[in-house]
């Protein structure tokens, strides 16, 4: 049976994606198989020895020590685009947050309870402090088309804005989805230098950290406004309070508040709502679950953020699976100690990722525990399970 532990509370409907007659799932599992966590910080948690995989049910995966993962053999899976709907439906009520000030207006008529006949009158006389104006015919930036950005361009494009899209590495599937009325940028300096918004949707990595600095505010629009729900890192903090100052930035919405942006005028932070939905949390926990377990029962790999994604439909009833160092004469060796057991090699799929590869091989019978333990003598071999595909039982050396 495998155990799953749980570091935050998991949707139902995800947690009943794992048959209760193979998987127990619980909170307090010691030696778990896989871990499933959402927000929870694991970067000072010891990783047990049994862990073989985690399962972020979100996208992002700063919470989890990712290279540590990778040198212990645990791959990190997340699930991108479960929640895109949500963080695109936030995204575009931050770009009439952004254009009308509606916070502000609403926090002022807060402020006149208990005011009585006079609350008609004082609403007319101060209106037009929290007037704005309209997106139809503005111009809307989106800097990263991966799922979410595209959801957002074609979304503006319905609201009859002009978008424009700036992303070097954008998928086959994300430009087939991708309207035909967004323009393509022809690189990042030129897309803010033309748009009336800008909004952020690629990842944080130390590529992007602080991507938004002083150089890029100096290039757009005075009165820009700026939306990032993606990361709150990909913006600096302290040249954007510039930026507020000098009237470079009009307002900046963002889903990461610190202390020094509310303390930052014509900055409008909430609370990290982005995938807080019903929905999303349900796709999140369906999806991470589903890919937990194709990963314990069969081995195969779909989402990782550290591993090669691998999948190999079953061939014979065993499966071989190797991690290892992205290192020459790997599948030769491999498949030599193979050789010493009269194994046949029914279908094999070897991929590597940077400085890790990953194989699945489907055998003709299953192999020793002794030569498994051959196998990590291999300089490089970081990692050996052996399943029974039929009985969806492992032998873990």
């Amino acid at each position: 049976m495998f155990k799953v532990k749980k570091l935050n509370k998991i949707d139902p409907e995800g947690l009943s994606t794992f048959p209760i007659d193979q998987y127990e799932i619980s909170t307090e599992a010691s030696s778990p198989d896989a871990i499933i966590v959402r927000s929870y910080d694991m970067h000072t948690m010891e990783l047990p020895g049994s862990l073989l995989v985690i399962g972020r049910a979100g996208a992002g995966v700063n919470n989890i020590p990712v290279e540590k993962c990778s040198e212990k053999g645990i791959v990190v899976l997340n699930t991108p685009g479960a929640n895109a709907n949500a963080v695109k439906e936030l995204t575009i009520a931050g770009l009439f947050l952004a254009s009308r000030d509606i916070a502000a207006g609403i926090n002022f008529a807060q402020s006149l309870r208990g005011k009585g006949a006079d609350v008609p009158v004082l609403i007319e006389e101060n209106k037009k402090k929290f007037g704005g104006q309209e997106i139809a015919g503005k111009t809307l930036g989106i800097i990263g088309l991966g799922k979410i950005g595209v959801m957002v361009a074609n979304a503006a494009i319905d609201l009859g804005m002009d978008v424009i899209g700036y992303d070097p590495f954008i998928s086959v599937q994300s430009a087939w989805g991708l309207s035909r009325d967004v323009q393509r940028a022809e690189g990042l300096d030129s897309l803010i230098s033309k748009s009336d918004y800008i909004s952020i949707h690629t990842p944080l990595s130390d590529d992007t950290k602080g991507m938004i600095n002083m150089e890029k505010f100096n290039r757009m629009k005075k009165g820009v406004r700026i939306l990032n729900f993606s990361r709150g890192g990909i913006v600096n903090n302290e040249d954007l309070r510039k930026a507020i100052s000098l009237g470079i930035v009009y307002r900046y919405v963002t889903d990461f508040p610190d202390d020094e942006l509310l303390n930052t005028e014509n900055v409008i932070c909430i609370p990290h709502l982005g995938a807080s939905t019903k929905e999303a949390e349900r796709n999140c926990a369906v999806m991470v679950a589903k890919q937990i377990r194709d990963f314990l029962e069969k081995g195969n790999i779909k989402n990782s953020v550290n591993y090669p994604d691998c999948r190999l439909e079953p061939s014979s009833s065993y499966r071989l699976l190797v991690m290892n160092k992205n290192i020459p004469n790997m599948v030769g060796q491999i498949s030599a100690i193979l050789a010493q057991e009269n194994i046949n090699i029914a279908e094999m799929l070897n991929k590597s990722r940077g400085d890790y590869a990953y194989n699945i091989i489907d055998i003709s019978k299953p192999l020793s525990e002794e030569m498994q333990r051959k196998l990590y003598d291999i300089e490089g071999v970081i990692k050996v399970r052996m399943i029974d595909l039929n009985n969806i039982m492992e032998q873990k050396v």
